[in-house]
């Protein structure tokens, strides 16, 4: 697949006709230019994420023109930010399987999908935003990135610089399974294990990086790993032949993919691919970290920081979403709703995925299959919906933290 990838790029045009424009703070609204680097709105007042936007109404490209294209996220290049081919970093990832779930209880005759985003590129979701945002940085010539990480988006970003000869620093909690440090290590990043959750190597990684002018990738503290995970978004619409599902299961740790998705169908309702119509989304956590979920349930615009401690599910471990108020936002506006859920439940659910349906999810997306099964007992997904979980990962990486 990869090399039909660079066959294909190679014989195009150097540019790739992004449509992208400009950058816009979600909070205040004060632009940015696409040809300067970016990383927060610099408002001290506001310091909210920035989003890219695009020309979308001089797009030209169709659905149909999708069908020729290479099974990856860059199918999507009109809607992504790199304006060069050339600096494009690639591993081949995105355009996952969506499978539908047949063996296990609470199913009966119901349409429920999964996603499965274990078939990226290191394994998980993170290889979709970390090409992006390698790709784009090497654009406006960085070389050099850190990030603070629960696990996968560690090896995600050190496998991209690897590809793109750039280097890479990643710090992580002590408490990451160990298949997690490998994995950077073998990529060639610079590990740095921190006693700690993800905030604290946040702190240390933002503080090494001002010292020494690293460009941080944190989750939303940089705009264009959202647009990697959006593509997403892009494909659950393609995947379902332009038909979204009517609730979407999401695991939210940072947030950035249940942002993404929600701003892929703004994007394909303005280019006229579908319509209205929106899906529930439902923002699943950890009981060890779940400021989400209270703050959901409690009517409130901003989560508080909440960190009971260690989690099977290591990526849920976010004790305080940087876009947060964006994430509830988010589950507001599409009518959704919030499940947390303990380790016990999450093991539980792992195995029932594993035995029943072949499939060895990680933790976080196991969480899913809890929470599915918890809103159908309270009477909340009705039996003719099309539900789609989007798992986020592969539960191999997970084994020290796995009881068999």
């Amino acid at each position: 697949m990869y090399n039909f990838l660079i066959d294909n790029l190679t014989q195009m045009a150097q540019q790739t006709n992004s449509l992208f424009s400009h950058l816009v703070c979600v909070e205040c609204g004060k632009v940015y230019s696409k040809d300067l680097v970016s990383t927060v709105c610099d408002d001290p007042d506001c310091k909210s994420i920035l989003s890219a936007k695009y020309n979308l109404s001089s797009n030209t490209l169709t659905k149909e023109d999708l069908k020729n294209r290479p099974s990856t996220l860059w199918r999507y290049k009109e809607f992504l930010p790199v304006l060069d081919v050339a600096n494009i970093v690639s591993l081949g990832e995105g355009f996952t399987p969506i499978l539908k779930l047949q063996n296990l209880p609470h199913i009966d005759g119901k349409n429920v999908l999964l996603k499965d985003e274990s078939n990226n590129p290191t394994g998980s979701f993170k290889a979709r935003g970390l090409s992006v945002a390698v790709s784009k940085a090497k654009e406006l010539g960085i070389n050099t990135f850190v990030i603070p990480t629960a696990g996968n988006a560690g090896g995600a970003l050190a496998a991209y610089a690897a590809r793109a000869g750039l280097k890479a620093y990643v710090f992580m909690p002590k408490l990451t399974p160990n298949a997690f440090k490998a994995e950077a290590k073998l990529f060639g990043a610079e590990v740095t294990e921190v006693n700690g959750n993800i905030s604290d190597c946040g702190k240390l990684a933002n503080a090494l990086a001002a010292e020494n002018g690293w460009f941080d990738v944190s989750t939303l503290k940089e705009p264009y790993r959202l647009e990697g995970k959006k593509t997403m978004g892009y494909e659950i619409a393609e995947q379902l032949n332009w038909s979204l599902p009517d609730v979407i299961f999401y695991p939210t740790g940072g947030g950035t993919g249940i942002i993404g998705i929600w701003k892929a169908f703004d994007e394909l309702e303005e280019l006229g691919w579908i319509g209205s119509k929106r899906p529930r989304m439902i923002a699943v956590q950890s009981d060890s970290c779940n400021g989400i979920y209270k703050a959901f349930h409690n009517k409130e615009i901003r989560s508080e920081y909440i960190d009971n401690g260690f989690t099977v599910a290591n990526g849920l471990r976010v004790p305080k979403p940087y876009a947060d108020k964006v994430i509830l936002e988010v589950l507001r506006d599409s009518l959704g709703d919030s499940v947390s859920v303990s380790d016990a439940d999450i093991l539980d659910a792992l195995y029932e995925l594993s035995s029943k349906e072949g499939l060895f999810v990680a933790p976080e997306g196991a969480a899913l299959w809890y929470a599915y099964k918890f809103l159908v007992k309270n009477g909340q997904l009705d039996n003719a919906e099309t539900v789609l979980l989007l798992n986020t990962g592969s539960g191999y990486k997970y084994l020290d933290n796995i009881q068999i």
